[in-house]
């Protein structure tokens, strides 16, 4: 399987623009620019993607391996927080936070956690990045 993300950009850095868009087009021409990622413009940033992508693959890592073990979700809420920090001349992401939270029946706090972290460490965009991965999981009932 392969799937792409692209961009346009026309103009100089900090005055301009680009878009972003993806294969399945549930982003098409989407914005982007210099204060859509590091001021309050709208539109979107690469941090943010990251974030989303992880996020999304986390859940999906997360249903499956509750699966496995017979669990069904009622509800998976994910968000990855993606930190990036001047590093010299230019910029790093320094770190990464996962968190998550979820109703699901009939398990126990310890087989969740347990689910979770594994979910954590198998997730395709996980393993991507090198970037420290901070992680909670909180299970609601």
């Amino acid at each position: 399987m392969k799937r792409f993300g692209s961009t346009r950009w026309t103009g100089g850095l900090r005055e301009g623009k680009g878009a972003v868009s993806t294969e399945s087009r549930a982003l098409q021409n989407y914005p982007y620019s210099f204060v859509t990622r590091y001021g309050e413009e709208p539109g979107t940033n690469p941090e943010e993607l990251l974030g989303a992508a992880h996020a999304a693959c986390f859940t999906m890592s997360f249903v499956r391996m509750l699966g496995m073990a017979n669990f069904v979700p009622e509800r998976v809420d994910s968000r990855s927080d993606v930190v990036i920090e001047k590093d010299g001349d230019g910029f790093s992401i320094t770190s990464v936070h996962l968190t998550v939270t979820a109703k699901v029946p009939g398990i126990d706090r310890a087989t969740f956690q347990s689910i979770a972290s594994k979910a954590k460490t198998w997730c395709p965009v996980s393993k991507l990045m090198k970037a420290e991965i901070g992680f909670e999981a909180t299970l609601v009932s």
